[in-house]
């Protein structure tokens, strides 16, 4: 079934996705955990395919439920039988032997995957660097090195759920690495030696352009492959730094161009989304001498005004701040950022590493099909650790091995040309009806609801299964995003406008 997935995270969205998960311990010859994981990270198939050949759930009693902490209130047993019954006959290849067709490169240097963490937290020591190495990820870009003296606020963190309690979109108000330049150093030069084929991207940001150039040669003389040039940091408590770099396009050259005539390895330029468009800044940078440009960085935000105390979150004695943005909410902003650098002729050949609400193998894809060579991942690795690299590489290498593709390298930008930056070039001619599988549909009239008083009231009750008005319907598919259940489908019906006739 190719990239189709037949079990949703609302079919188990009370799993807590568990550290040493109960549900797996208890099991007499599987791994539940790991299964469940794949269903969460949209890897179905491969979860499925990893099952033991014989269908050892239909007759279990199901202690994996029992042994649940939340109760019993997963059905793990029915997604299981759900992977082998469904999902494993319709597997339309077996997983592939080998992950040679993740390779790629950053600017010429090897990776053995494209996925790294991003400059933050997740990567702010030698032991968690060291942990996400042994886990599978190809390098990290570490947390931003500076000379400046760091304080962090206590909260910093603050986050929008959904109703299963995971994190649409995350703020932070954190800034830089609190280690010394020293002791920054002394741990590339441990994790090159230990990790010699791993990729190690060192984010730096100078006051002014002898501490540019200094911390990028510094970075390469202490084993970095490349460096990224931090100008998009939204939380940065002096003035003139980060995103306030970013922002401004004569700096981002002058600053790339003091970096790049100290150092020999590739320079990426990581610029802020907080601009009206990116390219002046990614152009300036080209001319400064970037080999490639990192995006995005947070989003400036305020999230969770308080009703109550009148403060926004995180709340910080009674204050806060604008802070940046993240989580897969930013998604969509992240990939238009992309695409605009994508597809920018004067930018063409340089390396775009991506980034901004990737949890998913599939979302990773789509920032490689709008010209992304790298992704770099930190809010997904914050909610559900290290471990999601696994998915990573098993949902993204199933995917290309069947369609058929030979290396990750070959669909960098393979999507860029269905996008436009205007609408005028779209067909409006015809309308494409939604159709209505009434063996998924509940009943639930959300669909009657929504066309009634957001849409074109083409929809009707009958019997408590939704009925729609040809004469009416406009196409706009409302219906279809709103439907909890996944009932609603793009039809194969499409009318004229001018006559309604197919």
């Amino acid at each position: 079934m190719l990239i189709k997935n037949v079990i949703s995270r609302l079919d188990m969205i009370t799993c807590a996705l568990c550290n040493d998960a109960p549900c797996s311990s208890v099991c007499p010859s599987g791994d539940p955990a790991k299964a469940l994981l794949g269903i969460w990270f949209d890897d179905q198939d491969v979860a499925a395919l990893k099952l033991p050949d014989k269908n050892i759930c239909a007759q279990c009693d199901a202690p994996c439920e029992k042994a649940c902490v939340n109760s019993g209130s997963v059905p793990i047993k029915h997604l299981m039988n759900v992977l082998y019954e469904k999902v494993r006959p319709e597997a339309e290849i077996p997983i592939p032997d080998d992950i040679e067709r993740l390779k790629c490169d950053i600017c010429g240097v090897s990776l053995e995957n494209p996925f790294l963490l991003s400059s933050s937290v997740v990567a702010s020591t030698y032991d968690m660097c060291e942990r996400a190495f042994d886990a599978g990820w190809a390098g990290a870009c570490f947390k931003t090195i500076c000379s400046l003296d760091i304080h962090e606020a206590s909260p910093r963190f603050s986050a929008i759920k959904g109703d299963n309690g995971s994190i649409i979109g995350f703020k932070n108000i954190e800034q830089l690495s609190d280690h010394s330049v020293a002791e920054n150093m002394e741990i590339f030069r441990r994790l090159k030696k230990n990790y010699p084929t791993k990729f190690i991207l060192a984010s730096i940001m100078g006051k002014d352009e002898a501490e540019w150039e200094s911390l990028a040669r510094l970075c390469e003389e202490n084993g970095a492959d490349s460096v990224e040039l931090n100008f998009s940091c939204p939380n940065m408590q002096e003035d003139g730094l980060g995103s306030d770099i970013g922002q401004v396009p004569e700096l981002v050259e002058r600053f790339t161009r003091a970096a790049k005539r100290s150092t020999t390895i590739p320079v990426l330029a990581k610029l802020t989304p907080n601009v009206a468009t990116m390219s002046p800044a990614a152009e300036a940078a080209l001319r400064g001498g970037a080999d490639g440009i990192a995006a995005i960085n947070t989003i400036k935000s305020i999230v969770g005004v308080s009703p109550y105390t009148y403060v926004s979150a995180p709340a910080v004695k009674g204050k806060s701040a604008v802070g940046g943005y993240s989580g897969n909410a930013v998604k969509p902003i992240a990939l238009r950022f992309i695409a605009e650098i994508g597809q920018n002729a004067k930018l063409k050949g340089m390396h775009i590493s991506g980034m901004g609400g990737i949890e998913t193998w599939r979302d990773a894809l789509e920032f490689i099909l709008m010209g992304a060579g790298s992704i770099q991942i930190t809010t997904a690795v914050m909610q559900y650790g290290y471990r999601i690299i696994d998915d990573l590489k098993a949902g993204l290498n199933y995917y290309l091995a069947q369609m058929g593709i030979k290396s990750v390298k070959d669909i960098i930008g393979a999507g860029l040309d269905s996008v436009s930056d205007t609408t005028d070039v779209l067909e409006r001619d015809t309308v494409l009806f939604p159709a209505f599988d009434l063996d998924k549909c509940n009943g639930c009239g959300r669909c009657v609801i929504s066309c009634n008083d957001g849409g074109h009231q083409a929809i009707k009750f009958d019997d408590r299964r939704p009925k729609l008005d040809g004469s009416k319907c406009v196409g706009c598919h409302l219906c279809r995003i709103i439907c909890p259940t996944g009932a609603i489908a793009a039809g194969k019906k499409r009318v004229n406008l001018k006559n309604r006739e197919i």
